[in-house]
């Protein structure tokens, strides 16, 4: 929340609805949600914001069906019939390590619903039987009526040519999928390599040049003082 006008309370309760506490408990995500209402009689607002640099995309769930299936933490606030439950995937073969890719949110109700998705986001629309493959990082939602097929990669080729331990899923129609260019894990990883990692030869070519003018003045200095001495 940034702002909402003075006739606004905001309470923090635990929804009944909500089944998925302790599920959330377990992955440390928060057991209870934040309420806002209108104590006075005059209209008033609240001005939501993203937690990191994205976009806020308005989904009424009534084009879904009443159902929408999204990533743990994609789901930002709703507006009147709206639940959020999580969910565990029943497919043994979908389920990997790592709280994002087990733990994931559904959105039931007639309500409208925002979500955030980092970088940018596109919307896709799947004819039956089509099939799209993705980063399953960078899905932000996706309709209950897509087959989701978890491919993993080759962990002995990973192994001996290196490479990210990326997560690849494959979509089948029909339904709508939101796919994001910068997942927030991704968005915070570069930031902290940045940060702690030190300069490398790619990004910094003078970072060699020093190295090379330290040892060549190390060895002027060694051979002179040899020399010095010796005369």
């Amino acid at each position: 929340m940034c702002y909402m006008s003075g006739n606004m309370q905001m309470d923090n309760n635990y929804l009944p609805e909500n089944d998925g506490g302790v599920w959330q408990w377990i992955f440390g995500k928060r057991v209870s949600s934040t309420i806002f209402f209108n104590s006075g009689s005059d209209d008033g607002y609240v001005g939501i914001a993203a937690p990191f640099p994205g976009r806020i995309l308005p989904v009424d769930l009534t084009n879904f069906s009443g159902e929408l299936l999204c990533q743990a933490d994609a789901f930002l606030c709703s507006v009147n019939d709206v639940s959020v439950s999580s969910t565990v995937e029943p497919r043994p073969r979908n389920i990997e390590i790592g709280a994002e890719m087990i733990l994931k949110q559904k959105l039931r109700g007639q309500g409208m619903a925002f979500l955030v998705g980092g970088g940018s986001v596109m919307q896709k629309i799947l004819a039956p039987r089509e099939v799209i493959t993705v980063d399953a990082a960078c899905i932000v939602a996706m309709s209950a009526t897509i087959n989701f097929q978890l491919k993993s990669p080759n962990q002995l080729r990973r192994a001996v040519f290196g490479g990210d331990n990326q997560l690849t899923a494959s979509l089948t129609g029909p339904g709508v999928v939101f796919i994001q260019s910068l997942p927030f894990h991704r968005l915070s990883q570069r930031i902290a390599s940045r940060s702690v990692a030190g300069p490398s030869l790619r990004d910094n070519p003078k970072f060699f040049i020093q190295i090379v003018m330290f040892f060549f003045l190390a060895y002027v200095m060694i051979v002179s003082s040899i020399i010095l001495t010796d005369v």
